[in-house]
């Protein structure tokens, strides 16, 4: 006794569609997925070419009439249709009927490329059956022979005649070889490998005549960073070390608040070692030093003349040294 084998329910998909269908036995339609899922044509094309298809023949289907039917306005209708055209669903033929009227007749296709096949190949000529030629009896004279039965005609041979064969696509003349010059290889590029020793940081700058009042000047600023700008806190080592570099500053003429604002605008985000960005400044926006003032020698008043003239130390001017020095050299020549 054979075992009856129980197969287990179809348990439904966890997500996505899940169809509930109820065998039809009217008012259906049979629409093919080249239409249904056509992923070229829109949701609007893709309906109505549905709906078109559904109808009887003779039904009307232009854009006034559809419109009458569907909320959608002409404009997007007559779009779909054009859709549908393009896309081999729909064709329109314009012909003539009787009294001279032109009526446009409109064929609609579940299966575009079969009927593009079907029509190609309708408009191949069909095979012609050929009759062959009846045979030549030659005229004897009368013979009394028995009566017979007449022979059955020889049945007509049918000929087939060739299919047209594509005509030869032309082989263009072949070009002369393009001759493409050697590209040459871009150069190497120096990349430093990661084992190579990195290159020593820049030095901190330093005053040129260093003073305790300029060292402490510079120590208050630091510590005072995180007042104006508090993502700038400096631990008392960070202060010590950049001391000098912000002394150097100090010493060419920078004003203590364009200090700041040179070393605390625009940090990046986030500030992660305000630090290294404070002597990374120091070094990269040090200004020019201050070029050397020219001494201005001070104006002085001779003791002989009482004459104006400008000399570091006071005493007699030009014309009163010449003449003392001419009367001391020699004997006078002035008589007395």
């Amino acid at each position: 006794m054979d075992t009856q084998q129980v197969s287990a329910p179809s348990r439904a998909p966890s997500a996505g569609v899940v169809h509930i269908n109820i065998r039809l036995t009217d008012g259906y339609s049979i629409i093919s997925n080249r239409l249904s899922q056509h992923r070229d044509m829109s949701l609007l094309a893709i309906g109505l070419g549905t709906h078109i298809q559904s109808l009887p023949a003779g039904s009307r289907i232009g854009v006034k009439a559809l419109a009458e039917i569907f909320p959608e306005s002409e404009a997007r209708i007559a779009a779909a249709l054009r859709e549908l055209e393009h896309h081999g669903f729909l064709r329109r033929i314009r012909e003539r009927v009787q009294g001279g009227r032109v009526a446009t007749r409109t064929e609609s296709y579940n299966h575009p490329e079969a009927a593009a096949r079907r029509a190609g190949a309708a408009r191949v000529s069909p095979a012609v059956r050929v009759t062959p030629a009846a045979p030549v009896v030659p005229v004897v004279p009368a013979v009394p022979v028995a009566t017979s039965a007449p022979a059955p005609a020889p049945a007509p041979v049918p000929v087939r005649v060739p299919e047209c064969e594509p005509a030869p696509v032309p082989v263009p003349a072949s070009e002369p070889p393009v001759v493409r010059e050697p590209v040459p290889d871009p150069a190497p590029r120096l990349v430093p490998s990661p084992a190579a020793p990195k290159p020593p940081p820049p030095p901190l700058p330093f005053p040129r005549r260093p003073s305790a009042p300029l060292f402490d000047e510079a120590a208050r600023l630091l510590a005072g960073l995180q007042v104006s700008a508090p993502l700038f806190v400096l631990s008392e080592v960070d202060v010590e070390r950049l001391t000098p570099g912000v002394a150097a500053w100090l010493e060419r003429g920078v004003r203590p608040d364009a200090v700041r604002v040179a070393l605390t605008d625009d940090p990046p985000v986030p500030l992660r070692h305000p630090a290294k960005l404070v002597r990374h400044r120091l070094v990269a926006l040090l200004p020019p030093p201050v070029p050397a003032a020219v001494p201005v020698v001070p104006l002085q008043n001779c003791d002989d003349c009482d004459r104006g003239f400008r000399s570091p130390v006071p005493g007699r001017c030009g014309e009163c040294r010449d003449v003392r020095a001419y009367a001391d050299d020699g004997p006078c020549l002035l008589g007395g």
